[in-house]
């Protein structure tokens, strides 16, 4: 992680927080909080993360897709599908 991206709009570090760090990673330091509430977990199995499904709940705690800094832009790419599946579920 290049410092000068830390804790830019792209990457966000919570080293006080009680769960930090909640996903193993090999480097601590490129750890991103940003993402802390996966919005990708609205999209089911179409978000391409690591999870398992036990019981009918998505558990995600083997994911660190949100949690990588060169992946801000992954999340973002998919914030269509969000918005189309949340239309889905208003109409």
């Amino acid at each position: 992680m290049n410092n000068k991206n830390k804790n830019s709009y792209k990457f966000f570090q919570n080293k006080d927080c009680e769960y930090f760090p909640c996903h193993n990673m090999k480097n601590e330091d490129d750890f991103n909080c940003l993402f802390c509430y996966c919005p990708l977990y609205a999209l089911g199995k179409n978000c391409k993360g690591n999870y398992l499904y036990i019981n009918d709940i998505k558990d995600c705690s083997n994911c660190i897709i949100p949690h990588e800094s060169k992946n801000y832009e992954y999340i973002l790419s998919k914030f269509n599908e969000i918005i189309e599946l949340t239309k889905k579920h208003s109409e």
